[in-house]
């Protein structure tokens, strides 16, 4: 399911000596199926932009067209839109409240009106996917749970909606790097199998990079960078210049660069520059 934004500007409090213009005229497209990564520092303006994208803010100006439906329009059931984009916030296990993570996973599903045996089937399907064993967790309570495990049931009542569009908010914020590691790993897996559109707002470069097709950069409310991994992270000083950074790795790669070593410049992982450095090696040791 694609999204198409127009225009789109937003401002706090207009009028008032509190105004504050969130965003500021952006215009973007995705597309069906990609995985987006949305970065920027605090204030950018990521958070108010996804919370446009299913309809929980209006824009002061603007258009969110989404599946050929301008969500914008009056007459446009916000309830509709939101059953299609899913919306993860930060910290969304503070959220879960049921006494078991069965039921809370079911919360959203029963809202739509399905039958008994449907909701089960979701809840089911959603649990295998974010990787909690039914029979295992279904009856514990949500509050048991480890920081990773509850983050996991929280994206499965998301998930169980079965929405098009997945919009996540520093879905690793704050989890042990076991934890992060298991919530990234998700993630990848449900965008592989499912091909659902992923939109993830991050400050982890090394995330972003490995994860996303796609990499929104955003500053004072504008999208001032919008391409591939490696041609956003070729870009440090710009980067830098708005507060953001590129990937640890790649200022390994720069410097490497600077002393004469032939290495590519568009590296920005761990294991792709382990992989290119022992090629290196061995060449030169084929060499001698």
């Amino acid at each position: 399911m694609s999204i198409k934004i127009e225009n789109l500007t937003h401002i706090y409090m207009p009028g008032t000596p509190f105004e504050k213009k969130a965003l500021d005229n952006v215009s973007l497209n995705i597309q069906d199926g990609e995985f987006i990564a949305l970065i920027g520092h605090t204030g950018s303006g990521k958070s108010t932009l996804i919370q446009h994208m299913n309809g929980l803010l209006k824009p002061t100006s603007g258009k969110i067209i989404i599946d050929e439906v301008d969500i914008t329009n009056e007459k446009v059931k916000l309830s509709e839109v939101r059953k299609k984009v899913g919306l993860v916030f930060q910290y969304p296990e503070y959220q879960l409240f049921e006494e078991t993570v069965e039921k809370d996973i079911a919360f959203g599903p029963e809202k739509l009106g399905l039958t008994g045996e449907e909701i089960s089937e979701r809840v089911k399907r959603a649990m295998n996917i974010v990787g909690l064993d039914y029979e295992k967790y279904r009856s514990k309570s949500p509050f048991e749970l480890s920081g990773g495990e509850k983050r996991r049931a929280a994206i499965a009542g998301i998930v169980a909606m079965e929405s098009k569009i997945l919009i996540l908010d520093e879905p690793t914020a704050g989890l042990d790097p076991k934890g992060r590691d298991e919530i990234l790993s998700q993630i990848k897996e449900l965008h592989s199998k499912y091909n659902i559109t992923i939109i993830m707002v991050s400050h982890s470069m090394e995330d972003v990079s490995k994860l996303a097709d796609r990499i929104l950069v955003m500053n004072n409310g504008k999208c001032i960078l919008d391409d591939t991994p490696v041609n956003i992270f070729k870009q440090i000083d710009l980067l830098e210049s708005v507060g953001l950074a590129a990937p640890q790795i790649a200022y390994v790669i720069r410097e490497l660069r600077k002393r004469g070593i032939s290495i590519s410049d568009e590296i920005f992982t761990i294991d792709d520059a382990a992989r290119e450095i022992l090629k290196i090696f061995r060449s030169e040791g084929e060499g001698k």
